[in-house]
């Protein structure tokens, strides 16, 4: 299957950099969400982006006005349904997903690839509550989508082959790196990282460092160019939280088990960096540890 058209649900940080990459490999994009605001903010950013790379001569002018072209912003889903393939990218929240792929469904051409973004749900589960599970599966980016190379690809139990290479194309045609993954919690990357990122807010419940001795030890003690509870900030706390969620109902294994202190936070709304407080307050000039 051809894809020339792509439907991107959700304009956020996830959403903007997908349509994006998706516009500069010349396909049309249509970019949905409830807000206009947030419409108006992806358009805003992604031409921001651009005109960053073309400064930098990474793309050049032309490149740029043709990408703007391509991209257009609605916030009424069904315009979605008369795409090759759809992106979803909103909240990493299994109902809302589960509720948009419903109301997009009816709407749909025969031969649309249905798609989600998400980090740690099940594809399978979500793939059955819609008209074709074996046009349904997981399309993983990472964050920021413009500068990161590898695109997770999740075939649900049902996804058929054509469907895959279809994806796969895609992928391809936006000069990024397929891994191709099997449907369980948090997939490939997540079911590392995040982990990880829990046992480093562990390390700073118990008090065995602070914000900046743990941070500052992983990137120059492990090479890591952020910190975990950075690298946390810059994901969103309500993110994290999340996926280990997910990881620790979906695996049954106590090693999953969410830090107390990162519920803390996302109950406090002190998520990173969207909402200026995190492990670091970014409010000032610099960020500043806040434990």
């Amino acid at each position: 299957m051809d894809v020339k058209s792509v439907g991107v649900i959700g304009a956020g940080q996830m959403g903007n950099g997908i349509a994006h990459v998706l516009a500069l490999a010349e396909y049309d994009v249509l970019i949905n969400d409830v807000n206009q605001d947030a419409l108006n903010s992806a358009v805003a950013t992604i031409e921001g982006n651009l005109a960053r790379q073309a400064s930098r001569g990474k793309i050049t002018d032309e490149a740029m006005q043709a990408a703007l072209s391509r991209i257009k912003t609605t916030m009424d889903l069904p315009q979605l349904g008369q795409t090759d393939l759809v992106i979803e990218a909103a909240t990493e929240r299994e109902a809302i997903k589960q509720a948009i792929f419903e109301d997009l469904q009816p709407h749909l051409l025969p031969h649309t690839i249905l798609t989600s973004n998400t980090s740690s749900i099940s594809i399978t589960r979500l793939a059955s509550r819609t008209d074709r599970p074996e046009r349904f599966m997981g399309f993983h980016f990472m964050n920021p989508v413009p500068v990161m190379q590898l695109v997770e690809l999740i075939r649900g139990i049902a996804t058929d082959e054509e469907t895959f290479s279809a994806c796969k194309t895609v992928v391809d045609r936006l000069g990024k790196t397929a891994a191709s993954a099997e449907d369980f919690p948090a997939f490939i990357v997540n079911r590392i990282l995040m982990p990880m990122i829990n046992e480093a807010v562990y390390t700073l419940y118990e008090g065995v460092g602070n914000v900046q001795s743990i941070d500052q030890s992983m990137k120059l003690g492990a090479n890591h160019p952020m910190g975990p509870l950075e690298l946390a900030d810059f994901i969103g706390l309500d993110t994290c939280l999340a996926i280990m969620n997910v990881l620790h109902e979906g695996l049954a294994d106590t090693k999953y088990r969410p830090c107390p202190l990162l519920t803390k936070y996302v109950e406090a709304g002190w998520l990173g960096r969207k909402t200026e407080r995190g492990f670091y307050d970014y409010r000032g000039e610099a960020p500043v540890p806040t434990r």
